[in-house]
């Protein structure tokens, strides 16, 4: 699978965390993204290569890598709007969860420790 190797940034406008005070998430505009964990971002999926996805807000995009698919698929479409938390590894974003629009988390990984996948092969 070819990977783009680094973050693209559609504006260079500067955008501070937006805060929800209703839900007590402070989100992270995609253009302000560092190596840290548990970033939480918005946006739209634009397009998807397995359980890879191009995500979009008003900042930029950013690759989520939401494991691999022989683990468990994702199945998002291109144009759901979801709400993800990780932590940056390299020029994307590595998912612990993923919430749709309507509510429903899809759970990929604990954020403490190795994924579950991490040295095992795929399944036969």
């Amino acid at each position: 699978m070819n990977r783009p190797n680094k973050l693209i940034l559609v504006t260079s406008m500067m955008l501070s965390s937006v805060i929800f005070p209703s839900m007590g998430i402070t989100q992270t505009p995609i253009r302000e993204l560092q190596n840290r964990q548990g970033i939480t971002v918005s946006g739209e999926v634009k397009s998807i290569v397995g359980n890879q996805f191009i995500l979009e807000d008003s900042t930029g995009q950013i690759i989520v890598d939401a494991g691999p698919r022989w683990w468990h698929s994702i199945n998002l479409s291109p144009g759901e709007r979801v709400t993800v938390i990780g932590e940056m590894e390299r020029d994307e974003l590595d998912a612990f969860s993923i919430t749709r629009n309507n509510g429903a988390v899809i759970e990929i990984r604990s954020p403490q420790g190795r994924p579950p996948w991490a040295g095992q092969n795929p399944k036969k």
